[in-house]
């Protein structure tokens, strides 16, 4: 796995990345939704730098491939590792605020997406309030 510095916009980005594809798919609605919440501006990251961190953990992700090609999206060793990246409270709070809009922005919350954020609140030690009462201004 690619190693960015703890904190970095890179590995706020790779955990907003892990967020939109865990359920195997990437919905057009997720990158306009960037756009939209000014997530490259929130982040201090360019585009580019966000789709070049896309591309390194996709192709991480498929390294990891079992010697059938199996590919597991949701690994709780690699999310957890992941997570552990980003320990500044407060950007933990705008990562996981992002994090939810960006899997609200298709309407199709799916489990898996649910679980992996539920998973990153409870790692995190965050509650949906804490995320309202940030951001709620």
């Amino acid at each position: 796995m690619k190693k960015y510095a703890n904190n970095s916009p890179e590995a706020m980005a790779r955990i907003l990345v892990l967020q939109m594809i865990c359920d195997g798919s990437f919905a057009p609605e997720e990158m306009e939704e960037l756009e939209h919440l000014r997530v490259y501006e929130a982040l201090g990251i360019s585009r580019k730098g966000f789709i070049q961190v896309l591309q390194d953990y996709c192709n991480d992700v498929s390294d990891e491939a079992d010697e059938n090609g199996t590919i597991r999206l949701v690994d709780r060793e690699r999310i957890e590792a992941l997570f552990d990246t980003v320990d500044d409270p407060k950007k933990r709070l705008a990562v996981a605020a992002i994090a939810l809009d960006l899997a609200k922005s298709d309407h199709d919350f799916s489990e898996v997406e649910l679980a992996v954020f539920r998973h990153m609140l409870a790692y995190w030690h965050l509650r949906l309030e804490d995320l309202h009462a940030a951001f709620a201004s």
